[in-house]
């Protein structure tokens, strides 16, 4: 079961150029930062109420983040759902023939589980499935 949102993604040049931005404009608190190696990605979190925000520079020329704004100049990627089980969900989302992305639960930021839906089964959002550390 869906139970919120976990966090937005915005796909971004370069971490350094925008955090002061969301940091010293918005006033939303810095969390942090992290590296996710199996994802090409480097990840900085800003707290928005029950929300993230989470701003995303690809660390290699073939991340998928890398290809993103290479088309797209930057902007949101994903919204991320937040389940109480992962694993589930996509059971779940597979019995009803929704296309996923990620067949079983791979690991995520600040020790999640996540899966990917495929965008056109969404209706061209790329929704994230996300379990949160201890969740399940």
């Amino acid at each position: 079961m869906i139970t919120g949102v976990s966090h937005i993604a915005i796909a971004v040049r370069s971490l350094e150029e925008t955090i002061p931005f969301y940091r010293d404009v918005l006033g939303l608190t810095l969390e942090g930062t992290e590296v996710v190696p199996d994802q090409k990605v480097k990840m900085a979190f800003f707290l928005a109420g029950q929300t993230r925000i989470e701003l995303l520079e690809a660390t290699t020329e073939d991340s998928p983040i890398s290809k993103f704004v290479a088309e797209r100049g930057g902007g949101i990627h994903h919204l991320a759902l937040r389940t109480e089980d992962v694993s589930a969900e996509i059971a779940r989302m597979q019995e009803q023939k929704i296309r996923m992305i990620d067949s079983a639960p791979r690991g995520g930021a600040h020790h999640t589980r996540i899966a990917f839906m495929h965008p056109k089964a969404a209706h061209g959002v790329l929704l994230e499935l996300t379990e949160e550390s201890g969740s399940h």
